[in-house]
């Protein structure tokens, strides 16, 4: 690694845009100070820079440990503002003659600390929430929503989620309930007769266009939810027979999440806008065109239809939908619609950040010293020592190969019983050294060959660090999504390891093995030697989903949260300080109870004693041991 940065010949200045992509993904909320540091910027004023470092060790002097989950509110402001901003300009530039109006998708991220800053900072746009469950409804029914606010309806819903919906307007809020199915008209008529009340509807309507990238298949004809064409005459036939056309206000499309490519969103919006006009020419009253999710994150920086990335501004997006709709309802000669987006991961993504500490370092085939050859005994060790020290820049591919055969041999004898241990060790020692020099002079190759870029990457350390992928970063482990991923220090330094991250899950599933680059995905991450100071990494845009899915595999819970703001002068305030759960709050969601578990261990102790395994001393200090791990961490404190 050392001699590939070399020839690279970057400055220190150069490595974290080369190396990481820091400026690529950041979106202007990250960077990187002279000392090589990671800042924050949440308002995207390169002078109102914070160094997270100094973030850390404000929380290690409170007593808070890592891992941590930092949150940005101000990022979420800001992100507010851009959305809307972008819609206001396709609306000025286009002469489109309605609105937009954005609401927040609750799935993205249920946090209430989360849901109530966007709400806060979306209040002058109107800004609205979109729930999919009874348990969503509920949690945004005591929020405070601008008076004109949405409040979209999604889902499977049954009467009880239909009564709260309709029953919130009456304290303040604008309910639309969207009909995923004809049969739903039945349920909500009667509902309604028996609340004597009259709500707003909508109906979701699947489009042929569907988005592209990991999550195309959530939106196109064969999505889960919605209805199809066909359907959709059907549902308005009833509609107009049971009386309920007035109140049919919404059509709602999704084509997918995460959409990577701008003409898969042409593409749907098209299709869209035109089955809203044509029902609109068909008497039914639409107001609203929603559009659904899709505006995509560009995680590794690359502003490509990959599917991490996305070739689209936030600007394009709100263009290309305005101008779109507003060219066909011209063309179709109807009124436009007020058009509804339900963009929730471009709107959170960036405002978390979640740091860990690296515990130890692994590295493969490493340990043990030089061979003493007079106490060599064996033949094939005798001619790997050969190997090791004959293998030059000329020779290393046929070296290498022949490395590969003699541990063959040497394996197949310790099988058999000819080779003792020390020699085995001796030989694996032998044969990882000549990898590692076979892999340096690879590196001089105009074509490298593919066998030893394969070797470097077995080769890879592994940094054991505190946390768990399964917990604070669930995508990465179930849909191999990529998430930058930086040193928050050191970024200057020219980095030494290659290495893959492990968590400290007893599970083979728990690390991350793929990284953000600008032109591929790489299997191992630029790291630094780790000394006896601290060494932190942190991963990137994590504010969307990732807390929502998290688990708590082996038992390893919500980590501790921290929420800081930066104020005019660049000087940054802790906001609020969330403990982590523990071991007690974690046992207890498994069906342990923390009083069983006293009474229990209490009792075993007291058992012991009287059978004088331990003293009463001992005993007393057991208890004290276990009453006290109940309010521990669940993560390592060491």
């Amino acid at each position: 690694m050392k001699e590939l940065t070399q020839s690279l010949r970057l400055s220190p200045s150069e490595i974290p845009n080369r190396i990481y992509g820091v400026e690529n993904w950041a979106g202007g909320y990250f960077g990187v100070s002279e000392q090589g540091c990671l800042t924050v910027h949440p308002t995207r004023n390169p002078l109102m820079g914070v160094e997270v470092v100094s973030l850390i060790q404000t929380l290690l002097q409170r007593k808070v440990k890592p891992p941590f989950l930092l949150r940005f509110p101000q990022i979420l402001d800001t992100q507010i503002k851009e959305l809307h901003e972008a819609f206001r300009s396709s609306i000025a530039e286009y002469n489109y003659g309605a609105r937009h109006r954005g609401v927040f998708p609750m799935k993205v991220n249920q946090k209430r600390s989360v849901v109530e800053r966007l709400m806060a900072a979306g209040h002058r746009y109107e800004y609205g929430l979109e729930v999919g469950t009874k348990a969503e409804l509920a949690a945004a029914l005591p929020l405070s929503l601008h008076p004109n606010a949405l409040l979209i309806c999604n889902g499977v819903k049954d009467r009880r989620y239909l009564e709260w919906a309709m029953l919130s307007a009456k304290i303040g809020k604008n309910p639309i309930l969207v009909l995923e199915e004809v049969s739903d008209l039945k349920k909500i008529s009667e509902v309604s007769t028996a609340l004597r009340m009259q709500p707003t509807l909508g109906i979701r309507v699947r489009v042929f266009s569907r988005g592209a990238g990991k999550w195309e298949e959530s939106g196109g004809e064969t999505s889960k939810f919605g209805i199809n064409t066909i359907q959709l005459l059907d549902c308005l036939k009833v509609a107009s027979d049971q009386e309920m056309m007035r109140h049919l206000k919404m059509l709602h499309f999704h084509i997918g999440s995460q959409i990577t490519d701008i003409r898969r969103i042409k593409n749907a919006i098209k299709e869209a806008a035109r089955v809203y006009a044509k029902v609109h020419k068909m008497g039914f009253p639409i107001e609203y065109l929603n559009v659904g999710g899709g505006l995509g994150v560009d995680y590794d920086g690359s502003r490509t239809a990959s599917d991490c990335s996305v070739n689209y501004s936030m600007q394009e997006f709100a263009n290309d939908i305005v101008y779109t709709i507003n060219e066909i309802c011209l063309s179709e000669n109807v009124p436009p619609p007020t058009i509804v987006t339900e963009s929730g991961r471009a709107v959170a993504a960036h405002h978390a950040l979640f740091i860990m500490n690296v515990i130890r370092t692994l590295n493969p085939g490493l340990g043990g010293s030089e061979i003493d050859p007079s106490k060599v005994d064996s033949e094939v060790v005798r001619e790997m020592m050969d190997l090791y020290k004959d293998v030059n820049p000329k020779n290393f591919r046929e070296y290498y190969h022949d490395a590969l055969q003699h541990r063959e041999e040497l394996q197949s004898l310790f099988n058999l019983g000819y080779l003792n241990l020390q020699n085995r060790a001796h030989g694996e020692w032998l044969f990882w050294q000549i990898c590692r020099k076979a892999i340096k002079y690879s590196r001089s190759l105009k074509e490298r060959p593919e066998e030893f870029i394969d070797l470097e990457n077995i080769l890879a350390s592994k940094y054991l660090c505190n946390f768990s992928v399964f917990q604070s970063a669930p995508d990465s482990w179930a849909l191999d999504q990529l998430f930058p991923i930086v040193p928050i220090t050191r970024l200057t330094e020219e980095p030494t390891e290659r290495a893959t991250l492990c968590d400290i899950t007893c599970d083979s599933d728990g690390q991350i093995d793929k990284f953000v680059d600008l032109r591929d995905v790489k299997q191992a991450l630029e790291l630094h030697g780790v000394n006896s100071e601290p060494y932190y990494l942190a991963i990137f845009l994590t504010g969307a989903y990732q807390e929502s899915l998290g688990m708590n595999h082996n038992l390893l819970g919500a980590v501790n949260e921290a929420h800081f703001l930066v104020d005019d002068a660049g000087r940054p305030h802790i906001d609020k300080v969330i403990r982590g759960e523990s071991l007690g709050q974690v046992l207890a969601t498994a069906g342990y109870s923390s009083q069983d578990f006293m009474e229990r261990l209490t009792g075993m102790a007291q058992n012991a004693e009287t059978q004088s395994k331990i003293t009463a001393e001992e005993r007393e200090s057991l208890i004290e041991s276990f009453q006290s791990a109940l309010d521990s961490y669940t993560y390592l404190e060491d």
